[in-house]
């Protein structure tokens, strides 16, 4: 038996999320298919089975859904203007109009008046018939069908001219419903462009441009000035500019030299670079990014969960109020003709399009617009979860602060030569805090000395001897012992440690000559963040830290947060989390995306600050921040209550101009034109309201 297998399709014409809840089913339906899945919003199909593109096309051909493969780039666009159902809507609004003349010159129920509005229904309406006749004798009714029976019914009772520009209505409303959700896409489309397709690579000593495709892991790429890098790599030669805005959302560039990580899609600005290839096409950072906004975008949020279940009620009790509207009235001896078209006008209201399309549009906006800022919110329920959201906690290491030592402060007489003296032994130490010191000392181009003797002694510190005399650095109490620090000085090594630091000492032959601290500085943007946040509503802000709790509380006064846990295990950070969510609705974790996966995955939502190309990142989290700073935190909470508040406008504007058209039936004043703008003024509005997302910016 052959192995069914797994296929994705890029779609065109999908614009209506209805027809892609039935082209799922329909696709499903088929003989070969185990299982068939419908992306609306990133407008793609994913088939288990081993079925032909040309089955997969027929099942969308009630709707015009064509199928190209997911890989092909660069497609050629068709303006909007020449596409077919634009160019028959434009055909059928000039027969229309002339229609109109006609009826106005000869009478309405003259045959040339009579054939020009049958010109016009049949040419802009044909394909909307064709769907809706056969959706009719199957019993399924959708928009097509209601439509179908309205437009027929006004025929039957002589209403040509109302018939006719029903369908131009209906027509120009799925143009414009077809260009809006289009708009929407366009961030996915704008990700997809990002890296180049073709690229420049050494192969022995010629240079040669390759498709992205072919391009093996440990190929050397040539990226010259101004030019993408196209694949995810590591600087082999060169220094350079990159922009990665297009990755992290930052417009500022960052340096690049030898040995630095590049990512596909971002902008060479200065100097050449070669680079080795670390990851194949189909793995790079902008590809993941890609596929985990796409799946987002399909992901249904608990709203639109709400609108669909609603909806599948909605449409057949519209198909039951119209036919009372038609037939209780006239039994107790009103005008047949009049009812039966109120009916008919009811039918026309009643399609569910606007209500349908009313969450799915924002969630794929919002999303969209997010990844182009450099923040990937991982599907609608997370984008709803972070609107709600009144507490949240952070780890101390890498997010509110830099996540690695710095020098902060030095005092000694002579700082260069003590410096020098220090960098010196601390030179042979792979010790993250000597390090730091190593490098403030290259800073002032320092050069190390010669150390004989050097020793290294577990928890206290280094010596050596330097330029003929013996040097000792290591902690407070080690070096306290061997030599007399005055208390002036025991002083303000306290008020440092209490701030924070982790302090070092260094003697000469057993006399005191100076100390040097250390710390994980904060972030210069915390402060600010934090305040942003407080300002946004959020109730609660804690530290989750496994550092020790002076350093951990001195850090959090700094910050103004409400609240610090500190010397927590992994395991401790998650039942904080637990805690937490006892007191407040919705609390969300920020972490590195590695050692607080247990708290991010406890988390209502689980925020990772792995930055551009931390695989963790991605994987861990609900909502990663790209540009590894926590600047995007307020702007991703302030998106997400802008579209929340969209998504309850749009079922509000949905229901509520249906509900205003369907209160005209009391006085007899609703009319088929009136019906139609009814319907496409509701679905125009909500995804125009949508369409205000894309303005949310950092």
């Amino acid at each position: 038996m052959v192995q069914a297998t797994k296929k994705e399709y890029r779609l065109e014409n999908l614009s209506c999320a209805s027809c892609a809840m039935k082209f799922e089913n329909n696709i499903k339906s088929l003989p070969e298919v185990e299982d068939a899945k419908v992306n609306f919003g990133a407008s793609k199909v994913a088939v288990i089975g081993n079925v032909s593109v040309e089955d997969i096309e027929k099942a969308g051909a009630f709707d015009g859904i064509k199928i190209a493969p997911v890989k092909q780039r660069n497609q050629e666009k068709i303006p909007f203007f020449k596409r077919k159902e634009n160019v028959t809507t434009a055909i059928s609004f000039v027969f229309l109009v002339i229609g109109i003349i006609a009826s106005f010159t000869y009478g309405e129920t003259h045959p040339i008046a009579i054939g020009l509005f049958v010109i016009s229904i049949a040419v802009g309406g044909y394909d909307l018939f064709k769907g809706g006749l056969v959706n009719l004798s199957r019993f399924y009714f959708d928009m097509k069908t209601l439509m179908t029976i309205a437009i027929i019914g006004a025929a039957i009772i002589g209403e040509w001219r109302e018939g006719a520009v029903v369908v131009f209505l209906f027509a120009v409303s799925e143009a414009l419903e077809a260009y809006s959700m289009n708009k929407a896409r366009q961030s996915i489309s704008q990700l997809m462009d990002i890296a180049p397709p073709t690229a420049t690579i050494r192969r022995g000593t010629e240079l040669v441009e390759v498709d992205t495709e072919f391009i093996q892991i440990n190929d050397t790429l040539i990226v010259k000035p101004g030019q993408k890098i196209a694949m995810d790599g590591v600087v082999l030669k060169g220094t350079s500019a990159v922009n990665q805005a297009s990755i992290t959302g930052e417009s500022v560039p960052a340096v690049k030299s030898i040995g630095d990580e590049v990512f596909a899609g971002t902008l060479n600005e200065e100097g050449s670079l070669e680079v080795k290839v670390t990851k194949r096409v189909e793995d790079t950072t902008i590809a993941k990014i890609i596929h985990l906004v796409e799946e987002a975008q399909a992901e249904k949020a608990p709203s639109q969960k709400f609108v669909d279940k609603f909806a599948k009620y909605y449409t057949p009790a519209i198909i039951a109020i119209a036919f009372l509207v038609a037939i209780v009235p006239p039994l107790f001896g009103a005008d047949w003709q009049t009812w039966i078209y109120q009916g008919l006008a009811v039918l026309v209201v009643g399609c569910p399009c606007a209500l349908v399309v009313s969450t799915p549009v924002a969630i794929v906006t919002a999303i969209g617009n997010a990844a182009k800022q450099g923040v990937l919110i991982k599907g609608g329920v997370h984008l709803e979860e972070i609107g709600r959201l009144q507490a949240i906690a952070f780890d101390k290491t890498g997010t509110l602060t830099k996540g690695y030592p710095e020098v902060t402060h030095v005092e000694a007489e002579g700082q260069d030569d003590f410096i020098q003296k220090v960098m010196s032994i601390e030179t042979y130490s792979q010790h993250p805090l000597a390090q730091a010191i190593v490098k403030y000392a290259k800073k002032s181009e320092l050069q190390a000395l010669e150390v004989d003797q050097f020793q290294s002694i577990t928890g206290k510190g280094a010596e050596g001897i330097v330029d003929g005399s013996k040097w000792t650095v290591g902690s407070v109490s080690w070096i306290t012992a061997i030599s007399s620090v005055s208390a002036e000085t025991v002083a303000k090594i306290e008020q440092l440690q209490s701030e924070g630091n982790t302090v070092m000492l260094a003697a000469e032959e057993g006399i005191f000559r100076g100390f040097i601290a250390v710390a994980d500085p904060i972030r210069s943007t915390s402060a600010q963040v934090l305040k942003d946040l407080k300002k946004a509503g959020i109730k609660h802000t804690v530290m989750l830290t496994g550092d020790d709790e002076r350093t951990a509380t001195a850090i959090a006064a700094k910050l103004g947060m409400t609240d610090v846990e500190a010397g927590l295990m992994p395991e401790q950070k998650l039942y904080a989390i637990k805690a937490l969510k006892e007191k407040y609705r919705a609390v969300a974790m920020v972490g590195d995306g590695v050692n607080d996966a247990p708290a991010l995955a406890a988390a209502t939502v689980g925020i990772a600050m792995g930055g551009a190309g931390t695989d963790a990142a991605l994987e861990t989290a609900d909502v990663a921040l790209m540009a590894d700073d926590l600047e995007k935190l307020p702007y991703t909470i302030r998106l997400s209550r802008k579209a929340l508040h969209i998504i309850k406008e749009n079922i509000m504007f949905a229901l509520g101009l249906k509900i205003i058209a369907l209160l005209l039936i009391i006085p007899g004043w609703l009319t088929l034109w009136i019906a139609i703008f009814a319907d496409m003024g509701a679905t125009l509005l909500v995804v125009l309201n949508s369409l205000r997302l894309l303005k949310v910016h950092k």
